[in-house]
């Protein structure tokens, strides 16, 4: 087990903080997990797939299994690991829902190459489309989306992903393999035609609803103060939203009236952009390189506990100030930042904090 695309973490204890033990599971806690941490999945760069942090060796319902859990300590000090947070899945079927076009002809007007910026879409493999969820856009829809955090994130085999993963690289032992595949599927059997859907199919359709968060304030409902609509004009005049663009149409919709032609104001172009060495996982994702990330939507941002893709502040400043490194996109954009006045500094976080 590791971490699931979620609506957002709120404060609190985190989940795999003591899950490890559940039903007398002997796993240890991995040093990068606590009690108020963010939940992380963890990657190696060596091969930069997921590693489950938990086994179900010693569990009630697990007799016989021995597999034991990755050394990551070890995998750290070698610079082999990576980290990443869930990303929040509000609004989700709108982002699904804009068209290839719209991205790109935003991608060709919103790239400033005074500032250095030029972000590229993710592109399926296969059909070559535009690919746009997770934090490296790898992820095409989202039951694909979900589907593979069934499997990868939660060990739950479904009809998109079939097969045990085992433990890369080595195949799940056999004295581990309980029940047969796949453990989701859909029941056509079922008389209640409520039940007859697959768990990854229901989940993929509950985020596909998720309505858009609403801003604190816009200037069609609760007025702005005006720090926060001095905030805004600044989020736009040093540069930020040439990547964080505030807003993209959805195409027309058959799946729901909500979905069709919706001003989804995600601040996100959905593109990939380099952003240096401070932030390089090390993971390469289809097309997407070892520092290259989509745009993260900043839609719900004030309502977020930890920020950036390993979740590794609590800060808005700090998250801001981590876009500038060797090779950043954001350079020349953090520069303009780091110029304003501390009170403008202000007022960019109350606008930020205000979405």
């Amino acid at each position: 087990m590791n971490a699931f695309p979620f609506v957002g973490q709120i404060v609190g204890q985190n989940p795999q903080f003591t899950v490890g033990q559940f039903m007398g599971g002997s796993n240890t806690i991995p040093f990068f997990v606590t009690a108020d941490g963010p939940v992380r999945e963890a990657r190696f760069k060596s091969d930069s797939g997921v590693h489950d942090l938990f086994t179900i060796t010693g569990r009630k319902d697990a007799t016989g299994c021995t597999m034991s859990q990755p050394d990551f300590s070890a995998e750290a000090a070698n610079g082999n690991l990576s980290f990443r947070i869930p990303t929040p899945v509000f609004g989700a079927g709108l982002i699904e829902n804009i068209d290839d076009a719209t991205i790109l002809a935003n991608l060709a007007t919103s790239a400033n190459r005074q500032l250095g910026i030029a972000g590229v879409p993710n592109r399926s493999g296969n059909d070559g489309s535009i690919t746009r969820f997770g934090w490296k856009a790898q992820n095409k829809s989202l039951l694909v989306f979900a589907g593979e955090a069934y499997n990868v994130e939660m060990g739950v085999t479904n009809e998109l992903f079939p097969n045990e993963r085992g433990y890369p690289p080595n195949p799940i032992p056999p004295g581990c393999i309980f029940n047969p595949t796949p453990e989701d599927r859909t029941l056509f059997e079922s008389a209640d035609p409520t039940q007859v859907p697959s768990d990854v199919s229901s989940f993929a359709n509950f985020m596909r609803f998720l309505d858009q968060p609403l801003p604190a304030c816009s200037p069609t409902g609760t007025p702005c103060s005006p720090q926060i609509q001095r905030g805004s004009a600044i989020f736009t005049a040093i540069g930020c939203a040439n990547c964080h663009t505030p807003s993209l149409t959805t195409a027309l919709s058959e799946n729901s009236p909500g979905l069709s032609q919706v001003a989804a104001n995600l601040f996100s172009d959905l593109g990939l952009h380099h952003m240096g060495t401070g932030l390089a996982d090390g993971i390469s994702q289809v097309n997407a390189g070892p520092d290259q990330f989509r745009t993260a939507p900043l839609w719900g941002v004030g309502q977020r506990v930890f920020f950036l893709h390993d979740g590794r502040t609590s800060s808005l400043l700090q998250a801001i100030q981590a876009h500038a490194s060797q090779g950043s996109e954001a350079n020349r954009v953090i520069e303009n930042y780091e110029q304003l006045s501390r009170q403008d500094k202000q007022n960019l976080i109350l606008f930020l904090r205000s979405l």
